[in-house]
């Protein structure tokens, strides 16, 4: 029997086996009764190991993720780099001293995150081999849609994950502090995922609209029928809670005035301004919300305003730039930077409006504006290394010119190659496959 017919098998198992299922515990007898931290600070291993896992899910790996989807000779080279310091970080996780942690979810998402990259790193090495003769050809098939899938999903697991290390850091979202954890970062990452789909909607999205015969306003208003806002059922209604649920009631009778709109005449696409108005909604709503602190009213108005600011800068841009096209034929205008990045910002300030958060900021005398100046430099920051990723994929021309015949390459609004529709399922594989092998053809008969 040849070794070769059970090297995918082979990976595989030693893939599951890389990383224990259980979250590894530390030690616990320092923590007071009833905290879920100790009162010891942060060592510096502990530090080392959160800047070490910052760059490696947060800046490495997405940038070698693009690196394959141009089909960059980078793209490996990146992603061992990322790895590296990812299985470094995670040993550092292990070995830091200081600050004790009760059980948490951090603690237990590491190994499944882990495990994933793992799999990752036994597939990429297995389709580096073009192992494509006999049953090779079957297996690669679905190996290479298995990396695809777990390479889309591996970003929100990251970002997921590196809330929880902050969130359990301080020891924060315990008990009744829950429920309203969750709201701030749900809503709180959905604004900043919002953003990121803006922006690559401006560049690199309009041939994908066009495939899909609908506008952007189309899926925007899925979204928004769909997001659901209730009251937490069987408890005593508070005023927060009615205006929870009446923010859940505009959004989902607007979306369903959105879709509407969105069809024209003979069901061609048409831009409306429905969700820009309900991004203005909830943001005047929001503006208005009641607080227990000073400094969270102010946060809470100035994540208002901001919010209401950038509905009101997406219907000028519909309405007033665009005028109801598709895009700018010259390419995007610097006013269509704005609204994705007041999403950003948005974003990053209602997850830093918790009770607790801030708590700890009014303690230490930090005044809101000092606060909120911190918040948009780090929206900055990343609004600045999304445009460094999309200006990456959009700028190299990459596969188009590799791309079969079958399979023209399109034009992005841009106006450099946009040539997604083959590449879809491939992912972050780009760089990993041969560029004489015909992917159109490897479905398995």
């Amino acid at each position: 029997m040849s070794f070769n017919r059970y090297l995918p098998f082979l990976l595989l198992s030693l893939d599951t086996g890389l990383v224990p299922v259980t979250a590894h515990e530390h030690q616990t007898e320092g923590i007071p009764e009833g905290e879920a931290v100790s009162p010891d600070p942060l060592d510096s291993i502990l530090w080392i190991h959160i800047f070490t896992m910052i760059a490696a899910f947060g800046m490495v790996f997405p940038f070698g993720m693009v690196l394959g989807l141009v089909r960059s000779r980078w793209h490996v080279p990146v992603q061992v780099l990322g790895t590296a310091l990812a299985v470094l970080g995670w040993l550092l996780g292990h070995a830091h001293k200081g600050r004790q942690f009760a059980p948490n979810i951090h603690a237990a998402v590491a190994s499944p995150l882990m495990s994933m990259l793992a799999l990752q790193v036994g597939l990429g090495t297995y389709l580096k081999l073009h192992l494509e003769k006999g049953w090779h050809g079957l297996a690669r098939w679905y190996l290479v849609r298995l990396h695809g899938i777990v390479g889309k999903v591996m970003p929100v697991v990251s970002w997921t994950q590196m809330l929880f290390g902050g969130i359990t850091a301080m020891g924060f979202c315990r008990a009744d502090h829950q429920g309203q954890c969750l709201a701030h970062f749900i809503m709180g990452s959905s604004f900043i995922g919002y953003g990121v789909i803006m922006v690559v909607m401006l560049f690199a999205g309009q041939a994908w609209l066009k495939r899909t015969g609908r506008s952007q306003e189309f899926w925007d208003s899925l979204v928004i029928t769909v997001w659901v806002t209730e009251h937490r059922w069987g408890q005593e209604w508070a005023h927060n809670d009615i205006q929870h649920t009446s923010m859940g009631v505009v959004w989902w009778c607007a979306g369903l005035l959105g879709l509407w709109l969105s069809w024209g005449k003979n069901k061609q696409p048409k831009r409306n301004l429905i969700p820009g108005i309900v991004i203005f909604l909830t943001g005047y709503a929001m503006s208005a919300h009641p607080q227990q602190l000073p400094l969270s009213t102010m946060v809470h108005s100035v994540f208002g305003y901001t919010l209401m600011a950038a509905g009101l800068a997406r219907v000028i841009e519909i309405a007033f730039v665009l005028r109801d096209k598709p895009a700018l034929g010259g390419g995007p205008s610097s006013f269509q930077h704005l609204t994705p990045f007041l999403l950003f910002a948005s974003g990053f300030i209602f997850m830093c409006a918790t009770e607790e958060q801030l708590a700890l900021v009014s303690s230490v005398g930090i005044d809101h504006v000092s606060y909120l100046l911190v918040l948009y430099s780090v929206s900055s920051l990343m609004y600045l290394f999304t445009m460094v990723l999309v200006h990456t994929y959009v700028s190299n021309p990459g596969g188009a010119e590799k791309a079969p015949p079958a399979v023209p390459a399109e034009r992005g609004m841009n106006g450099r190659a946009d040539r997604r529709v083959h590449d879809a399922e491939e992912f972050e594989l780009e760089g990993l496959i041969s560029e004489d092998e015909d992917e159109g053809d490897d479905k398995p008969e």
